[in-house]
């Protein structure tokens, strides 16, 4: 193993430290997981705050990180604290009604889908804003944010596995096997990404960059997890996945583009190549044996995965919006210490 591939791996294992609280909600939380004595907040204090915020959705992530790779110093047993469960929920719920409110578009699962086929030619997102004029700094950012999924990439769908059945099940045991690597370790999504952030001269730790990670940014990790966790929406996380494969791949081979642009090493432009030849397949997998095997057994779930699909394009506007708005005006788009 060279030896900076030595030094990403080791930064891969790092247990992440709990981040810098963002407002009284969050640190409560966090102060919470520091010692069970401090005191978690009531549920009048959290059903006044803005759902999509910096503090609620800081709390949300570090309450389901637990269920993932948890942070240094907080015991295992934290994960099913029945007091912290509570706040969970009581977080939770302000965010889903919410998404229903304002993200719902479609009723039907083909609807919502066929849509995301068609990119307007006159597409001025992040990806095509990188793509044609994203200088390096830029790109860096962008990573910064998307490490917070990214090097946890596959984890978050995995908890719909034992909610399917039959070609449902297979087919989307058949897309996670290729996220993971197809049973290698150095082929496995998260690795490669950590390997493109290396090749971008950032931190490749698990975690490292929660701090500066966007309220945007976070919605997104938490909309994978808040549907993932829920047998209920089961439904909404197939949608999600759908909208993430059908979308994927022009959309990395804009963002190849860019780190080929602006000289980026050949693993940074690695991670997006190997995401335009395998999200391509995916995308066929998931609406011809996920989306459709679900659905061929439970119909009812049809308004379910328009509205994941739906939810997801609708929180991704909202992160583009942030980012174009900081570079737009020249500022950081990272809420602390750039991507140093």
């Amino acid at each position: 193993m060279r030896d900076d591939q030595a030094a990403c791996a080791a930064t891969e294992e790092r247990d992440p430290a709990l981040p810098s609280a963002r407002g009284p909600i969050s640190a409560a939380v966090l102060g919470y997981l520091r010692d069970e004595r401090h005191l978690l907040p009531e549920p009048a204090r959290i059903g006044a705050a803005d759902p999509f915020g910096d503090d609620v959705q800081l709390a949300l992530y570090a309450c389901y990180e637990l269920h993932y790779r948890g942070f240094a110093g907080v015991p295992d047993a934290r994960e099913w604290d029945h007091e912290l469960l509570r706040v969970r929920g009581e977080l939770e719920w302000p965010f889903l009604r919410e998404l229903r409110t304002h993200a719902t578009r479609h009723a039907h699962a083909r609807d919502a889908l066929d849509e995301l086929l068609v990119e307007p030619a006159d597409g001025d997102g992040v990806s095509h804003f990188l793509s044609e004029r994203g200088e390096l700094w830029q790109l860096r950012e962008y990573a910064v944010h998307r490490s917070l999924y990214h090097l946890k990439e596959a984890d978050p769908h995995a908890w719909v596995l034992p909610r399917l059945r039959g070609r449902a099940k297979a087919g989307m045991a058949a897309i996670e096997f290729d996220e993971y690597g197809g049973g290698r370790a150095d082929r496995v999504h998260a690795r490669l990404f950590a390997d493109l952030m290396a090749d971008l001269d950032l931190d490749t730790g698990y975690g490292h960059y929660l701090d500066a990670g966007s309220a945007e940014a976070l919605a997104l990790v938490n909309l994978m997890s808040l549907f993932g966790l829920h047998r209920s929406l089961r439904g909404a996380l197939v949608g999600h996945f759908a909208a993430v494969e059908i979308t994927s791949s022009p959309g990395s081979r804009r963002l190849a583009k860019a780190l080929r642009r602006v000289g980026a090493g050949e693993r940074a432009v690695f991670f997006y190549d190997e995401h335009v030849e395998a999200d391509a397949v995916h995308e066929q997998v998931v609406r011809h044996e996920v989306v459709d095997g679900l659905l061929d057994q439970e119909p009812a779930l049809d308004g379910d995965v328009a509205f994941g699909a739906d939810a997801t394009g609708w929180l991704e506007d909202r992160f583009a919006r942030r980012l174009r708005a900081a570079w737009d005006a020249g500022e950081s788009s990272l809420r602390t210490g750039g991507a140093a």
